[in-house]
């Protein structure tokens, strides 16, 4: 044939139309191949988008804690759904089979409950390609999704609204030894003003995270992070012991009261409550083992809240603050701990509010104007967690306290005045983790 080609190419009898015959195959074949090839590339690219979405929508359903099974695509609802919304039928024009490995059953992700492996796959028939063979191709993609941890929080703001969520004010040193997080989606939703220095990293939100020369160098910034949920959502709203109508009881003679919460040493943890719970300079509160109620009466009432100024030392205690009114807004009282108070706080191990040295009952309103202060003098020490899910909390003025495992979470949560805290988790990280949907196969 080769030969035969090149006589005719240099016969000069006019043999171009015997040329252009033998060539047209030749011709024709490579242009239905290539229209074939932009035809398979075009449905592997719908049918891997879909792949890619549905493997996403599981994973964020597993995020989310809905169930997804292996199986047809159609009984996991995440995945379904999503496919269903998409129109993957009617934008390929065929109907795809869809299956799902949760979790997959080999690849890296192998055994990963984290992980969703989803496959579809169809058969068409293809132009060209059809003339030579039995039976149309089957194109099949595949995608893996999983919920990958991004870092560990120890400050939260649980504010979901267009704003700021945690903002630094004056010239706060803060070293926290693990990330913040906010579920604010403000343009700034972490905003570190003024001549702060901050080491914390991850800095993460829902909304936008500025670059800020006030972080350390190597800070990573997450923005556009999935919410943070409530890591105390499964703590009770507290109760209110009957007849609980007397203040911590100070007067003008008394500067020293001693609660014992657990007298036989056995680990057991007591009740007290208390309508107010004020130290004042000079003052001194003991106790250990210890949950102790401060009840605020009354929708306007002054009174309900937790005052420190003098000292305060309780060992595996938290301080509740709630209310037995059915008043609107909901009445809890407010924290303020003054600069020169000398602190010397532990959460218990167990029970109920284990790890909480504050918890705030999250049926409360916000206060504005940072309504709850906490601070302490250079002595002072905190270990555990501070829970006021519905109020702000202000860490403000010079306090240098000496913090372990300290975690704050809180509507929103602002570090201002020369605040020097320097966080410390002996034994490894603290804080909560935090997690983000990726592709990862």
């Amino acid at each position: 044939m080769f030969n035969f080609l090149k006589k005719l190419w240099k016969d000069r009898r006019g043999n171009a139309l015997a040329i252009a015959a033998a060539s047209l195959p030749l011709i024709i074949g490579s242009a239905g191949l290539a229209s074939d090839t932009i035809q398979w590339t075009m449905w592997k690219r719908q049918l891997q988008r879909a792949a890619d979405s549905g493997a996403l929508a599981g994973a964020f359903g597993k995020l989310a804690t809905q169930t997804v099974t292996t199986g047809n695509c159609s009984a996991s609802t995440p995945i379904s759904r999503d496919l269903t919304f998409g129109d993957v039928t009617n934008r390929l024009g065929m109907t795809p089979t869809c299956t799902v490995q949760a979790p997959p059953s080999s690849g890296t992700w192998a055994a990963d409950t984290s992980a969703v492996r989803v496959t579809v796959s169809a058969q068409r028939t293809l132009a060209f390609s059809s003339f030579f063979t039995n039976s149309a191709p089957t194109i099949t993609a595949t995608a893996t999704a999983a919920v990958v941890q991004t870092g560990r929080y120890c400050m939260i703001s649980l504010d979901n609204k267009a704003e700021t969520g945690i903002n630094f004010t004056g010239t706060p040193n803060v070293n926290l030894g693990c990330g913040m997080k906010t579920n604010a989606k403000g343009t700034a939703a972490i905003d570190c003003g003024g001549s702060s220095a901050i080491t914390a990293s991850p800095v993460a939100a829902v909304g936008y995270v500025p670059a800020c020369s006030n972080f350390t160098s190597g800070t990573i910034y997450q923005s556009y992070s999935p919410p943070q949920s409530d890591p105390y959502a499964s703590v009770p709203p507290p109760s209110v012991p009957n007849n609980c109508n007397q203040d911590l009881p100070f007067n003008g003679q008394t500067t020293s009261v001693s609660v014992n919460g657990d007298p036989t040493g056995t680990g057991a943890s007591s009740t007290v409550c208390y309508t107010d719970f004020t130290v004042g300079s000079g003052k001194t509160f003991t106790g250990n083992d210890l949950t102790i109620i401060i009840n605020r009466k009354n929708v306007n009432g002054s009174s309900g809240n937790l005052t420190i100024q003098g000292n305060v030392s309780c060992t595996r205690c938290t301080f509740v603050m709630t209310s037995d009114s059915t008043g609107s807004p909901f009445p809890s009282g407010n924290v303020t701990i003054n600069s020169t108070a000398h602190i010397t706080l532990s959460s218990p191990t167990a029970g109920t509010y284990a790890g909480l040295v504050i918890y705030q009952d999250r049926r409360s309103s916000t206060c504005g104007n940072w309504c709850n202060k906490i601070n302490g003098d250079g002595t002072s020490s905190i270990s555990g967690a501070i829970y006021m899910p519905s109020q702000e909390i202000q860490m403000n003025g010079g306090s240098g306290m000496t913090t372990n495992c300290l975690q704050i979470v809180g509507w929103q949560l602002q570090f201002a005045g020369t605040t020097s805290v320097n966080n410390s988790c002996p034994g490894g990280p603290g804080g909560f983790p935090g997690f983000m949907v990726r592709l990862v196969e």
